[in-house]
């Protein structure tokens, strides 16, 4: 089961035991990085990312024990499996390896047959543990999904139930559980309302009919609840994210979709659909499914539109603050590209109201209309 694949790191001073080490690894279809010891060895591991890290115990300029003691205390890396080496037969240095955290200790010379078995060996202790840290990690965000479901379906039966009709305090009460659900994310309680009247401005532009256009008005700020299940490392990172992140922050759309599906709820079957659908693009290009023009639900579309408008004139960690005239421009151009033309269209006709909406809700984070 272990990774044939899996990156080695060798750090020795020696270039002749790299060089060894090396020979036994490769033929083995590893990836074996080399490093002589003279770097920060902390800062090369967490840019390397390696599966497993050979140390040498004594190195010219770093001791070795201390590395290992810097890698299993950060952590970032603290779960590498480290293999200390050395040529010494030194049990009190044997100990002290152990009692930094290393998982194992060699002496050279290096018997190839031996070291490929401890490697072997605790590359599968570490995907086995990986393998339990991720199931664990779903069985956590699974339990998650089911108790935010039940809390939002309590909340709307409860409204039901009392023949309240869709009120202030109903509304109040799904701003609540959208800004609970996103409580680690830069998103404003200005910015879950701008979403709700922007895309009911829009909808009714488009003539839906009043219901439809208060369902809108009521399920999209549910839009992003599934960014419960992304880790805070992807979800507050400044900057551009890695490809492996980014693909961990488009899961919240299918998450969101989790969260709200299999309702009896025509509000959370609508806001369901919005969850996963509003990054998709019109001409295809969006994600998590791919769909193109039709085949995406107005009501995605139509939340889509009203997302980007919000993020493009609101401070995000990863972009700043541009103004309204840029973004209209933005819009315009992306007509048939990333948006329906008709949404488009649509939120161009009610752009007075739009600009009125969020100069009524704006916060800290919003441009000056």
């Amino acid at each position: 089961m272990g990774k044939t694949n899996a990156r080695i790191l060798i750090v020795d001073d020696s270039k002749l035991e790299r060089k060894i080490i090396n020979s036994f690894l490769s033929p083995l279809d590893y990836e074996v990085v080399e490093d002589d010891g003279s770097r920060n060895t902390l800062m090369l591991v967490r840019q390397t990312k390696p599966d497993l890290i050979i140390l040498d115990l004594i190195l010219t300029e770093q001791d070795g024990i201390e590395i290992c003691r810097a890698i299993k205390s950060d952590e970032e890396t603290r779960l590498i499996p480290v293999v200390m080496i050395t040529g010494y037969a030194d049990k009190q240095a044997r100990l002290q390896g152990i009692e930094a955290g290393a998982d194992d200790f060699l002496m050279k010379p290096l018997d190839r047959a031996e070291l490929v078995a401890r490697v072997k060996s605790l590359l599968k202790v570490k995907e086995y543990y990986e393998y339990a840290q991720k199931k664990d990690y779903y069985l956590t965000l699974e339990r998650l999904v089911k108790e935010k479901t039940a809390e939002l379906e309590r909340a709307l039966h409860e409204l039901k139930q009392s023949n309240a009709s869709l009120t202030k305090s109903y509304l109040d009460t799904i701003y609540r559980l959208s800004v609970a659900a996103e409580y680690r994310d830069e998103d404003t309680a200005g910015h879950i309302k701008r979403i709700s009247h922007y895309s009911a401005e829009i909808s009714r532009q488009m003539g839906l009919p009043d219901s439809l256009v208060e369902d809108i008005f009521y399920a999209s700020p549910l839009h992003d609840v599934g960014k419960i299940g992304v880790p805070d490392h992807v979800l507050l990172r400044p900057g551009k994210l890695s490809p492996e992140d980014w693909e961990i922050m488009k899961s919240h759309t299918i998450i969101g979709a989790r969260i709200l599906g299999d309702s009896d709820s025509r509000l959370l079957q609508i806001a369901e659909q919005i969850a996963i659908s509003h990054h998709e693009r019109y001409d295809g290009s969006g994600y998590p499914r791919g769909l193109s023009g039709s085949q995406i639900p107005l009501v995605g579309r139509i939340v889509a539109l009203a997302d980007v408008f919000d993020a493009l004139t609101s401070k995000r960690i990863y972009k700043p603050v541009y103004s309204n005239e840029y973004s209209l421009e933005f819009i315009a151009q992306a007509a048939g590209k990333q948006f329906d033309p008709e949404v488009v269209d649509a939120f161009m006709r009610g752009i007075d109201n739009i600009l009125k909406i969020q100069a009524s809700f704006k916060d800290e984070l919003t441009v000056q209309a």
